[in-house]
């Protein structure tokens, strides 16, 4: 299979909405905000991160899903190690972080890496440590405060409701992009 767009060029996976493709666009650790440019398919920096603060986890999107920001949706992936930007990552999926960007709704998945033993036995994101749900918290609520903009996250939910938002991206990306794969 020939992959012109990351977006547009890989897969979702057979087994969505339990177990996706991640495609990685930020390594856990970094301070570079990289985003897959929509008309190019190329990764590009966007922002580096104006705090002290870095990525707390692999921070990627979903192939061939719309979120309702219109951006494709966004996935936090768990692993042992930060992953490279750009590699394809299958993701177990065990919850969803409700955050109000500037006003709107963004929805970051939360998942696990399929292949990792470390984080693999995680099932639902109620299982991760407290202290870890507090880190993910307080950094996406703060990281965007030195640019004076306003995140909020509203409430972790569990995978029931993740599958939910992912099968309605996938919809989404089907009704706006009908001839993407044709």
């Amino acid at each position: 299979m020939y992959v012109l767009h990351p977006w547009h060029g890989a897969h979702y996976g057979e087994k969505a909405p339990e177990i996706v493709n991640a495609l990685i666009e930020i390594p856990q650790g970094s301070r570079a905000k990289y985003e897959i440019d929509k008309a190019t398919g190329l990764l590009m920096l966007d922002r580096v991160i104006h705090s002290s603060f870095h990525y707390p986890i692999n921070y990627g999107f979903i192939p061939q899903t719309l979120g309702d920001d219109h951006d494709p949706l966004d996935i936090l992936v768990m692993c042992s190690e930060s992953i490279q930007p750009l590699c394809l990552v299958e993701a177990t999926v065990i919850g969803n972080m409700q955050m109000i960007d500037n006003g709107e709704r963004d929805d970051k998945i939360i998942a696990v890496a399929t292949n990792d033993p470390t984080v693999n036995h995680f099932s639902n994101v109620h299982e991760l440590p407290k202290h870890f749900i507090a880190v993910l918290r307080n950094y996406f609520e703060q990281y965007k405060a030195l640019e004076n903009k306003v995140v909020e996250i509203d409430e972790f939910q569990d995978k029931k409701v993740a599958y939910e938002v992912i099968t309605n991206a996938i919809a989404f990306y089907k009704r706006s992009y009908p001839n993407a794969n044709k």
